[in-house]
């Protein structure tokens, strides 16, 4: 047998860390990944926050997807992770389930590796007789409600996928902490929530045991992977490497980060204009801010609750994007070249998706 197979039915090493303070919670996978050399197991954490905290997915801006004011008035910290997705409130009521695999051990395709470890998610459920099902493209519903979603990324020589058992949710206070236009709109927000969203309590009229939902998760999990699960502790090196990563997280370089092009629709000069427009895909909320100067593009930044691989896919085709002409063909076959160049993975985004919300910069 050689290497490779043999490293993908090794053990897995089990990280069961219980409760931690919130931004922990966010970096402990992406120091295990960072951390992963020929010799680190591939690994599942087990994790929750010990306060609650808002979470942005790795390409949004924070101050167009939370009520920044809000979070602060209310002491809930801000953390901006290192995979896609979007603006989410998390608390001690989800259970955390973050896979940090060699990227050999799991499927290439974005979706197949979805659809795999939604696999146990969906089986415990069922096992607790939620009638739970994977809806593509990172999805676990419940009679058409939504009961999580997962992300991914790559880190390093690892590949990471995220994503949560719900206990329960506190919806007022998710329909809160989100930017939103008015507060009319943040009532449908509420509203929306309440009749798209669901938990294990809401399922069952009550909050099942924890760690009897979490051996059931880590029997399907061994049965999905073929593969046994051994608890373990993190080493030194991903202790040490936790610690930085702490106060990286928790500075504001790090969490304002995403995004230089600020005024949107602000006109420059008469040939130069800022515009932000918006585009809803099926992978996501596409969010193109861009200069354009005499019918070109001479900045951009994309942002938004999508997945895209590798991580630095959007950045790639912000630079590649510049100086192009704002034409469809012209957009289309440079997003093209770069998505075949460096191999780009956008689950439910597809090139004529990201041309299109490019060409809204030229609607009046």
């Amino acid at each position: 047998m050689c290497n490779r197979e043999a490293r993908t039915v090794d053990a897995i090493r089990l990280l069961d860390l219980g409760l931690v303070p919130p931004i922990r919670s966010q970096t402990i996978y992406h120091a295990v990944a960072y951390a992963l050399d020929e010799n680190t197991p591939d690994t599942i954490i087990l994790v929750a926050p010990s306060e609650p905290y808002v979470c942005i997915g790795f390409h949004q801006e924070l101050e167009k997807e939370v009520d920044v004011e809000y979070c602060r008035a209310h002491g809930l910290p801000m953390v901006r992770r290192k995979v896609g997705g979007g603006a989410v409130y998390l608390d001690k009521n989800q259970v955390f389930m973050q896979w940090v695999f060699r990227r050999e051990a799991l499927p290439r395709d974005i979706n197949e590796r979805f659809a795999l470890y939604v696999e146990p998610l969906v089986k415990t459920y069922h096992a607790l007789g939620i009638p739970a099902n994977y809806r593509p493209i990172n999805d676990v519903h419940v009679d058409g409600k939504k009961i999580g979603g997962t992300g991914a990324g790559q880190m390093g020589m690892a590949e990471v996928v995220v994503g949560s058992l719900m206990f329960d949710f506190n919806l007022e206070l998710m329909s809160q902490v989100l930017k939103v236009s008015s507060e009319k709109m943040r009532d449908k927000i509420f509203q929306s929530l309440k009749e798209y969203m669901t938990t294990m309590t809401h399922q069952l009229g009550y909050s099942p045991d924890r760690d009897a939902v979490i051996k059931i998760y880590l029997e399907q999990a061994k049965a999905t992977l073929g593969r046994r699960i051994v608890r373990g502790k993190p080493t030194a090196k991903e202790l040490a490497l936790v610690e930085e990563l702490d106060k990286q997280f928790a500075t504001d370089e790090w969490l304002y980060q995403k995004g230089g092009l600020q005024q949107a629709g602000v006109k420059i000069h008469q040939d130069v204009r800022v515009r932000e427009v918006a585009l809803k895909t099926p992978g996501g909320l596409v969010r193109v801010t861009a200069r354009v100067r005499e019918g070109r593009i001479d900045d951009v930044t994309l942002s938004g609750d999508f997945t895209m691989l590798p991580k630095f896919a959007p950045g790639m085709l912000e630079l590649a994007l510049r100086g192009t002409a704002l034409a469809t063909s012209a957009v289309q076959a440079r997003i093209e070249d770069m998505y075949r160049s460096i191999a780009i993975q956008s689950p439910g985004l597809t090139t004529s998706d990201l041309t299109k919300a490019i060409m809204l910069l030229s609607q009046p």
